[in-house]
């Protein structure tokens, strides 16, 4: 492969690996809010049956 080619398919390489990671902890903490909104509805109905 020429050079240049291959330092464009290495640059879209790291970028789509950067983009896959990063949407990795996104989607993490995404279901780490609806976890504690879970918890947090969770209490209130137990609060409410007492």
């Amino acid at each position: 492969m020429p050079r240049t080619l291959t330092a464009i398919v290495t640059t879209a390489l790291l970028l789509g690996t950067v983009t896959l990671l990063s949407a990795c902890n996104t989607v993490a903490g995404a279901g780490q809010d609806v976890t504690s909104a879970g918890h947090a509805v969770t209490g209130a109905a137990d609060g409410a049956k007492h």
